[in-house]
């Protein structure tokens, strides 16, 4: 991801902050002809967890976002989770999106009103996670990050 932006970022007119650490949190992993037992394996690389709506990369500069577009595309196919490239336009028609879609729903059941007054008894599978995004985000792999 890295190496991909900075090979095509102009460095003379732009720059690239990132949003997120550096990655912190060993994986573990034992040689394949070792059997079960003897205690945990060595550190076999770090990661970084990412949640679900956080911007990774944040571009500044004389830059417009038609010419950063293609290449933040290029890297979010790369990424092991769905992403995809925004600006500050497009997450404000996105806000405005959603706002619309709450103003206009018809269905009086809707999660929030399903999770808050604990219909069959729904809270005891709910996460915490669910009741703070009202289940708006379901899987992992469904979840997509922005760029």
């Amino acid at each position: 991801m890295r190496l991909t932006i900075n090979r095509q970022m102009d460095p003379n007119t732009m720059f690239a902050h990132w949003r997120v650490n550096a990655p912190y949190k060993p994986i573990t992993r034992k040689g394949l002809s070792q059997i079960m037992g003897g205690g945990k394996g060595a550190i076999d690389h770090y990661v970084t967890s990412v949640k679900y709506g956080r911007i990774i990369v944040e571009f500044g500069g004389r830059c417009a976002f038609e010419e950063v577009e293609p290449f933040l595309s290029e890297v979010a196919k790369k990424l092991p989770f769905s992403a995809k490239a925004v600006s500050k336009k497009t997450l404000e028609e996105m806000l405005k999106e959603d706002e619309q879609k709450a103003r206009n729903n018809q269905n009086p059941w809707t999660f929030e009103r399903i999770a808050t007054m604990n219909m069959m008894g729904i809270r005891k599978v709910l996460s915490p996670f669910d009741l703070k995004y009202h289940g708006k985000f379901f899987g992992k792999s469904r979840v997509p990050n922005r760029v």
